[in-house]
C-alpha cells in the first residue's frame, strides 16, 4: 500500500489501483492477521474517521483508514454522511486523538467547520488534531476553519496523522 501511495502521488496510479491495491492488501490482513504484530508505534493514538454530513462519496476516506490501519492506528470508521453530533460524541468516548474529515462537495465542506465547532463547545478541541481532505479542500481552507492539517491523498494523511499523534503525546 505503502508502494501503491507513493504511485498514486506521482500520477503512475489512480483510484482504480488503490482500490485494487487496497482489496489485495485486505484479502492478506486477513489470512495473516493471526500472525500479525501490532505496529510497534511510540504513541497508540485513536482515530476518528468519516465523510461530514450531506456527503456520502467514500472512496477516499476509504483509502485514507486503510493507510491508518496499515501506518498502526486504531480507526474508528463512522462512515459517510456523518453528522456533527457524531463526530463529537465518538471523539468524547475515546478521550481524544485525530479526527479525519473528508468531502467531494463543495456543498458539505461548512460542515467541517460545524465539527470543528462542535469540539470547541464540548471543551474537547485541545484534545484532538483535526485533519481534512478531499477533492475541493486546500491547506488555505484548513487555516480558515481552524483544522490542524490538510492532505491531499491517503498516503500523505498517513504520515501526517503520525506527526500530529507525536503532538499529542
Amino acid at each position: 500500500m505503502e508502494k501503491a501511495g507513493k504511485l498514486y502521488e506521482e500520477e503512475e496510479y489512480f483510484v482504480p489501483e488503490l482500490l485494487i491495491c487496497s482489496d489485495a492488501m485486505y484479502n492478506g490482513l486477513e489470512v495473516m492477521k493471526p500472525y500479525l504484530k501490532p505496529n510497534a508505534t511510540e504513541h497508540k493514538c485513536p482515530v476518528v474517521i468519516g465523510v461530514v454530513e450531506g456527503d456520502t462519496h467514500d472512496i477516499g476516506k476509504n483509502l485514507v483508514r486503510i493507510m491508518m490501519e496499515t501506518a498502526g492506528f486504531d480507526v474508528y470508521d463512522l462512515g459517510r454522511d456523518v453528522a456533527v453530533e457524531d463526530f463529537v460524541g465518538k471523539v468524547k468516548e475515546i478521550g481524544g486523538g485525530i479526527v479525519c474529515m473528508s468531502t467531494l462537495m463543495t456543498t458539505t465542506m461548512s460542515n467541517m467547520q460545524r465539527i470543528i465547532e462542535g469540539l470547541q463547545a464540548a471543551g474537547i478541541r485541545d484534545k484532538v488534531k483535526v485533519m481534512i481532505g478531499g477533492g475541493p479542500l486546500s491547506q488555505s481552507y484548513a487555516d480558515k476553519i481552524g483544522a490542524d492539517a490538510y492532505t491531499s491523498n491517503a498516503a500523505e494523511a498517513a504520515k501526517k496523522a503520525q506527526e500530529l499523534a507525536q503532538q499529542l503525546a
